[in-house]
């Protein structure tokens, strides 16, 4: 009996190992170095989706990181947050692409943690291209939170796995207004 119970602890702690496993990765190249990011099409699978087809598609062929927020750049904001963003960065291409559904951190459970994975945007359900990278942990991006007047949060649907240095170095760069004085190119690739 003791090694049937053992044998069947055995599988089920496989089986939840194999499916974190299977999460689809994204490389993203910068002049700093490599950004690797798990995507999780299981938790958001909208979210999570979405960004893996512009990824594939070529959507985001000449993406760059241009919006840095640190403390020290936000003078109006009762709540500050600290992410880099990055993106297509043209509104008129941005505007070609259909929105997704607006998936909450209530829906997921993915929280806005030190390198979680976002979607940018305006109202709830006007996501597509846009996204960002937490730098420490931004409670205040998830549901419920009060950065964004509608209480809805961002659509978290990964997080960083390497390169949080690579991360941060960028959060670092030189910006006016908290865009980036010089844009930083990425190169996003499917690894897995």
């Amino acid at each position: 009996m003791r090694n049937i119970l053992f044998l069947i602890l055995s599988l089920f702690l496989f089986e939840g190992n194999a499916s974190a496993q299977q999460l689809p990765k994204v490389e993203m190249k910068t002049k700093w170095g490599v950004i690797t990011m798990e995507i999780d099409t299981l938790k958001a699978p909208v979210t999570g989706k979405n960004f893996l087809m512009h990824v594939k598609n070529g959507t985001y062929k000449d993406a760059v990181f241009y919006r840095v927020v640190r403390l020290d750049n936000q003078p109006n904001n009762d709540v500050k947050i600290e992410v880099i963003q990055g993106g297509l960065f043209d509104d008129k291409q941005i505007d070609q692409i259909s929105p997704i559904s607006h998936e909450t951190t209530e829906v997921t459970g993915i929280k806005h943690r030190d390198g979680t994975l976002s979607m940018a945007r305006n109202a709830p359900g006007s996501a597509s291209t846009e996204f960002f990278i937490c730098v420490g942990d931004q409670t205040e991006l998830d549901y419920g939170g009060t950065r964004n007047p509608d209480g809805q949060g961002f659509a978290a649907f990964g997080n960083v796995v390497s390169g949080m240095d690579v991360v941060r170095k960028i959060q670092q760069e030189k910006d006016t207004t908290q865009y980036l004085v010089d844009p930083v190119k990425i190169e996003l690739t499917l690894v897995k």
